[in-house]
């Protein structure tokens, strides 16, 4: 399996796991970064006017990327990671998706959160965005082991 850990982390707790992953599979590791980061108050859930309500509650929401120098040509599997918002996948994701060529390729997703699952709309919504083979993918503690991010990202080879 020739793969690529992507992932976007809001609060660090993403891309511990996604540096788990990619250590544990020996594939190479790229952050999805929006081009204006997010702050606390643009994260405030609670907030019906923080930056982050306003753009989960846009399904057609795409905030611009700080780059797009993915190296998803050279794989065939791709992992996404991301935090759970609003019971599915953050915007940015939909934007990384939509700036890259998937065909062939198949895309995993992996999601962390305290309690929320992956979402099930989250692979339906990356299948709609990149006509790619989308897995359904799977929610992590913040404590995974990487025994078992392996053992499961093997299961995609």
């Amino acid at each position: 399996m020739k793969a690529l850990v992507t992932f976007f982390s809001a609060s660090g707790v993403t891309a511990k796991v996604a540096q788990r992953l990619a250590d544990a599979v020996g594939a190479p590791l790229y952050e999805i970064r929006p081009e204006t980061a997010y702050t606390a108050a643009d994260l405030d859930w609670m907030d019906k006017k923080s930056r982050s309500t306003i753009e989960m509650s846009d399904k057609n929401c795409r905030p611009a990327l700080a780059d797009k120098d993915a190296p998803v040509a050279d794989a065939d599997v791709i992992f996404v990671g991301y935090p759970v918002w609003w019971y599915r996948e953050p915007s940015i994701i939909d934007s990384f998706l939509a700036a890259y060529d998937f065909s062939g390729k198949k895309i995993v997703p992996f999601a962390t959160s305290g309690s929320s699952g992956i979402g099930a709309e989250a692979p339906e919504r990356m299948k709609e965005i990149t006509g790619a083979q989308v897995e359904d993918g799977k929610r992590f503690p913040a404590d995974v082991a990487a025994a078992e991010l392996k053992k499961w990202a093997e299961t995609f080879a």
